[in-house]
């Protein structure tokens, strides 16, 4: 009776705890949490009573809960790494736990895990595999980050080892990681549980156009891919969610140094470079790094540092015309032409990383650390862009986080005060006039820019702001099983910048002529036939700065309902209010213009702009701001459901599954645009002496002045009568939603002798994802009609009396992707001296706009567009790598990717001068496996001094030089499909070629 009372008070005590909790959390209503714990957590079962203790053995630090009556037990937040764990009176296991894992450990009899032998009276178990968990992933261990050959020192490289992701670098050095078929935005990273996602661009911050690394890899320890189907700890995603835990001082010092080179003579030539008479481009990439961590105070306190740079000069896409107008290239000036072939461009990055954990007493831990990104590139250079009229890429960016945890018998508690500034800050390699060559006098049909960039590259975008979250854990809730409930909420106040410093660097276009234009000399025209510019209206400034709010709340129930069943049960809510979308008020002239009459060619008599738009099916209404007609959606709610089973009772045999929905977000480098392009005013201005108009009139037609190339915008000035709105109209919908993503999964994992096996079918939803769509009409609502010019074309000509076009933004893209994901491991063990991966995905994947566009102008709003097959992913993509100690110190390693060619998705028919409408459709390439490509490494670990070693290492990226085409030609298009489909012999390339790493590492 008095055990029995003693636990009826501390049941009762539990629950007026979570009362309080859950009141509390419901109350505030505070942010999504920023991400979900890194740490890991231990359960099973132990003598009932009994205190259990666990000891990470490299840092001293010591963790201690009690099992209740029935023997049920959980250690939550134990921070990843090596533990000695008993339960009083019984004998001590050595166990080690993976990042951001849920793993069982028997106490109470035999272990659950493989025993790799006994020494006096403890138990050597070895790692605890997760197994029962309804997530789809995989852990990514600090052996494979080591030793598998890599090509950038990103540590997301890895993450493509993992059934349904994707981890990929174009010619230009930049790299995007994708989960499924969805957008790159939707990816999040959390490290130390702290999210690093992007608001203006998605996916990472700092990865915009970025050839670095968004974390110095020397401070990983591990991490782990969730593909799907996480828990309700995680917010603003979509897709994979990637939870990596830093490496941490210990009692005992460590560090190392790296240096990494290769150059022009260490790789063979690019596809661009085989061309006839083509040198091969000189290129460099030095990398370089050190870490330093040990004790400050033994078994307390202790410190880690790292430091990583990069040196580039990269290679890019060479400068060539596009094909379809390889006609015009002869007829180019030849200063021009000096520019073709392949081209360079530099990259520096430096990465600091620093961290201070402080263990106070048995029960409080203060950790702080602190991220600084410095990296500057010349960027957008190659294809039809020359080097002068490239761009330089300052990406800045620092995170700090001070985090409290503090430890009871019955609950853990952690605090969380974070603080980030990152910008994004674009700026022109060379200012001046930008030249244009055009093929006759369509500016669309773009041969060549030179001289300078355009002054729409020339932007600031960034984030800075602190945050708040909180997590309570309770570990030791007895309701028909064993519970371990997880509540949190966040608030976030971050400052969001979207500028354009478009006033800089007008546009001057030159009109081409290969022959096919009668009566004019063949060559390029000395006089441009329009200058295209921009000039802020008076009192206007086009940037935007909002206050972005965000509060959440979540709480995720991990249901040991019997020894083998345990549900997953979660439900998150996310609330945003960006004050520059919800108090927004049209522009007055916006608003006449859209009211007034329809000036353009064939407009009826008397009829509005607004009635234009109408009879096409556009309600105006929907996209008028009046600061107060937007509301930020509250309806965020996101339930989330798992189970796993264990089959055979011993966890070599686990069915799973899960479903569940995910909220993203909308980026604000969209979101922005309303402001920052009502504040700009765009100008074309026709030369009367190249043939460009007739007759002088102010704002639209003037004579030719050789002047005008060096005053840059403001020289312009003159030709336009400036002070009132005439540029492009952005305009957001007013009913504005998050994207969201529903995840179904169903899988089974077994263990297989050393193999861990996994089989999962899972199926995706994707909606509401953001788009742009040309808001213009004809006058009979229309969107496709006879031009001015004649044919067939979208309304370009018919904005809004006075503006541009008229460009709204909505939700509406929508992707469906079913996957199979096969998944085998060996892992690693000093003892076997070998272990390997092999992930093989097999997808089914549509959607109406494929990658990552936004923009979509090729059909009247963005229901009228196909779902195709979309080209973010392969049908079929097989990975493996390998790890084997050879004799002598020597470790050799090796990663094979094997894919298919994915569909290529085009605009079939409309600017090939057939007269059709344009058409999205998707086709297969042809001629080309897809990728292919072997990697290899060869390690020699050379013992110095006394703990001392030297490493000497060669990586071997794409071995055997396999081709791995990427570019496509064609000559236009017969229903829908193009005609004489070929690779481009000289054209980019989705791997690298042969290329060798040599590095050299010192490590004690």
């Amino acid at each position: 009776m008095k055990n029995e009372h003693k636990r009826s008070s501390r049941s009762r005590l539990q629950r007026r705890l979570l009362t309080v909790a859950l009141c509390t959390c419901l109350g505030a209503m505070s942010a999504p949490v920023l991400a979900q714990s890194s740490n890991a957590t231990l359960r099973g079962k132990a003598p009932p009573g009994a205190q259990i203790t666990a000891t990470n053995t490299a840092s001293g630090v010591t963790r201690k809960v009690s099992a209740n009556a029935d023997g049920s037990y959980a250690l939550v937040g134990l921070e990843p790494g090596t533990y000695r764990v008993e339960a009083a009176g019984g004998a001590a296991q050595t166990v080690t736990l993976a990042v951001a894992t849920s793993v069982n450990l028997n106490l109470a009899g035999s272990a659950a895990g493989t025993p790799a032998g006994e020494l006096g009276k403890v138990t050597v178990t070895g790692a605890l595999i997760e197994r029962k968990t309804s997530e789809v992933g995989k852990n990514i261990s600090l052996k494979q980050i080591n030793t598998v050959p890599q090509l950038t020192r990103n540590f997301l490289e890895f993450a493509d080892t993992v059934p349904g992701m994707q981890f990929t670098t174009d010619s230009s050095g930049h790299s995007d990681i994708r989960g499924g078929a969805q957008q790159t935005s939707a990816v999040n990273v959390y490290i130390d549980g702290v999210g690093q996602k992007s608001y203006l661009f998605g996916g990472v911050s700092g990865q915009q156009q970025s050839r670095g690394n968004p974390f110095p890899q020397l401070a990983i320890g591990e991490y782990k891919v969730v593909s799907s189907n996480y828990k309700a700890e995680f917010d603003q995603i979509g897709s994979a969610a990637i939870v990596a835990q830093t490496k941490s001082g210990t009692n005992q010092f460590h560090g190392e140094v790296f240096g990494r080179h290769t150059n022009t003579s260490w790789r063979d030539r690019a596809a661009a470079e085989e061309a006839p008479g083509t040198d091969k481009l000189k290129t460099r990439q030095n990398e370089f790094g050190l870490a330093l961590g040990g004790p400050i105070i033994k078994d307390r306190m202790h410190f880690f540092v790292s430091y990583e740079g990069k040196r580039f000069v990269s290679p890019a896409d060479p400068v060539t015309v596009p094909s379809n107008f390889s006609s015009y290239t002869q007829y180019l000036p030849q200063r021009v032409q000096q520019e073709f072939g392949p081209v360079s461009a530099p990259f520096k990055e430096d990465l600091f990383f620093g961290k201070l954990d402080w263990s106070i007493g048995d029960n409080d831990k203060l950790e702080f650390s602190a991220k600084i990104r410095k990296e500057d590139s010349r960027d957008s250079v190659g294809g039809n862009t020359t080097a002068r009229a490239a761009k330089n890429n300052a990406n800045r960016e620092s995170r700090y986080d001070l985090r409290w945890e503090h430890y009871g018998d019955s609950y853990l508690n952690e605090a969380r005060f974070t603080y980030e500034n990152v910008l994004f800050n674009p700026t022109a390699y060379s200012f001046g006039g930008q030249s244009v060559y055009t093929a006759k006098q369509n500016e669309n049909d773009v041969l060549i820019f030179d001289d300078a960039t355009s002054g729409l590259a020339i932007q600031r975008k960034g984030q800075k702001g602190p945050a708040f979250q909180d997590d309570l854990t309770f570990n030791r809730i007895d309701w028909h099983g064993s519970h371990v409930i997880k509540v949190g909420f966040k608030y976030k106040q971050v400052d969001l910048t979207q500028s354009e410093n478009s006033t800089a660097n007008p546009s001057f276009y030159y009109m081409v002529n290969n022959g096919s234009v009668v009566g004019v000399p063949a060559g390029t025209a000395t006089i441009p036939y329009e200058v295209k510019f921009n000039l802020a209206f008076v009192g206007g400034t086009p940037s935007v700065t909002t206050k972005d709010k965000q509060y959440g709340f979540y709480i995720q129930d991990d249901w040991d309902v019997t020894d083998r069943l345990q549900l997953n049960l979660g439900v998150r809510w996310d609330y945003e209010k960006i004050p520059s979308y919800t108090n927004f008020v049209t522009p007055a002239e916006v608003v006449a213009a859209l009211n007034g009459p329809d000036t353009t060619q064939d407009a009826p008599p008397g009829q509005t702009y607004r009635q234009s738009l109408a009879k096409g099916g556009v309600n105006i209404d929907d996209y008028i701001g009046n600061g107060h007609n937007r509301k930020p959606s509250k309806g965020n709610w996101a339930p989330r459901l798992g189970f796993s089973y264990d089959i055979s009772g011993d966890e070599t045999l686990v069915l799973f599954g899960g479903a569940g929905r995910s909220y993203d977000r909308n980026l604000y480098d969209y979101m922005g645009l309303e402001q920052v392009k009502s504040a700009l005013s765009n100008y074309t201005v026709k030369f009367i002496e190249s043939g460009g108009c007739t007759t002088p009139a102010v704002g639209s037609c003037a004579n030719w002045n050789p002047s005008y190339l060096g005053g840059g915008s403001t020289g312009l000035a003159g030709l336009v009568q400036p002070g009132s709105r005439n540029g492009e109209i952005d305009l957001m919908n007013n009913k504005m939603k998050a994207p969201y993503s529903d995840q179904y999964s169903l899988g089974l994992r077994s263990k297989l002798g050393d193999w861990n096996t996994s089989a999962t079918v899972s199926n995706i939803t994707s909606k509401n994802g953001f788009v742009f769509t040309l808001g213009n009409r004809y006058p009979n609502g229309a969107f496709f009609g006879t031009p001015s010019w004649g044919g067939i074309a979208q309304p370009w000509e018919h904005s809004p009396p006075g503006f541009g076009a008229l460009i709204l933004g909505d939700n509406g893209i929508e992707t469906k992707t079913t996957q199979l994901l096969l998944s085998a491991e060996k892992p690693y063990t000093k003892s076997s001296g070998w272990g390997a991966t092999v992930a093989y995905t097999y997808s089914h994947a549509r959607g109406n706009r494929g990658g990552d566009e936004h923009y979509s102008f090729d059909a009247a709003t963005i229901g009228d567009y196909p779902f195709i097959p979309l080209k973010a992913v392969p049908k079929h993509r097989l990975v493996v790598t390998g790890i084997y100690d050879l004799p002598w110190g020597i470790t050799a390693s090796g990663k094979l990717t094997l894919s298919t060619p994915p569909p290529q998705n085009e605009v079939a028919d409309g600017w090939a001068g057939s007269g059709n409408l344009p058409v999205p459709t998707a086709f297969d390439g042809k001629g080309a496996y897809g990728v292919k490509e072997l990697d290899l490494s060869l390690s020699k670990d050379i013992k110095l001094y006394k703990g001392l070693t030297m490493q000497i290492r060669g990586d071997l990226i794409n071995a055997f030089n396999w081709a791995n085409r990427s570019q496509y030609d064609w000559d236009g298009w017969t229903n829908g499909q193009p005609n004489n489909l070929r690779l481009s012999q000289y054209g980019s390339q989705y791997t690298p070629p042969r290329t060798l790493f040599m590095s050299m590492r010192v490590f004690f």
